[in-house]
């Protein structure tokens, strides 16, 4: 897929009919939620959510957890600024973007910034309780952060689904390494 991507600059596949499908739901209404969503994927609440876990791990001294945290937080913003770099896919051009970007397409900075955070939610509290409604909200969240960039015209869907699918692997693989579920939960301790 990615050799795909490097050799067009007008999407693979579906793209742009899946794109235009989406955008022929265009209304002011929805230009303005689906710009709040597209910054709820990274600066007004991923950012945010993401430093007050941090915080709440080096305040209750969970080291473990905390370098799996910062491993996969800092990891993915790496990762996703060096795919951009290497691949220059050039972003979408069928139709002027209510919340126009300039930076390269591929992998999608929002879709992958809120599908780490979330898999990295789960991964913590795999062994809790709250595992299922984190997953299920995050999940929620993540979709809607990815339809919100392909309503404002600016990624394809492959570049949505790359940046979940890198999401995914880095969280998953950081977890093999670090395995931050077996030292102390999260969230809830067990007297024993």
């Amino acid at each position: 897929m990615i050799e795909d991507v490097w050799k067009q600059s007008g999407g693979v596949g579906l793209d742009v009919p899946i794109l235009l499908a989406v955008h022929r739901m265009e209304q002011p209404a929805l230009d303005t939620f689906a710009i709040y969503l597209s910054n709820l994927g990274v600066f007004w609440g991923v950012f945010p959510v993401a430093i007050a876990i941090m915080l709440f791990l080096l305040s209750k001294r969970y080291w473990h957890k905390l370098a799996y945290w910062l491993t996969v937080l800092g990891g993915s913003i790496v990762i996703n600024l060096t795919l951009k770099q290497l691949i220059h896919r050039v972003r979408p051009h069928l139709w002027q973007s209510p919340a126009p970007e300039f930076d390269f397409s591929f992998p999608s900075g929002h879709a992958m910034s809120s599908m780490t955070l979330v898999m990295a939610l789960i991964i913590l509290t795999w062994k809790t309780r709250l595992r299922m409604p984190i997953a299920v909200v995050g999940i929620t969240f993540v979709v809607l952060v990815g339809w919100a960039r392909l309503y404002l015209g600016v990624h394809y869907p492959s570049d949505i689904v790359a940046g979940w699918t890198v999401s995914i692997a880095w969280a998953v693989g950081v977890g093999f390494l670090i395995n931050p579920i077996v030292k102390k939960r999260l969230f809830v301790k067990v007297n024993r």
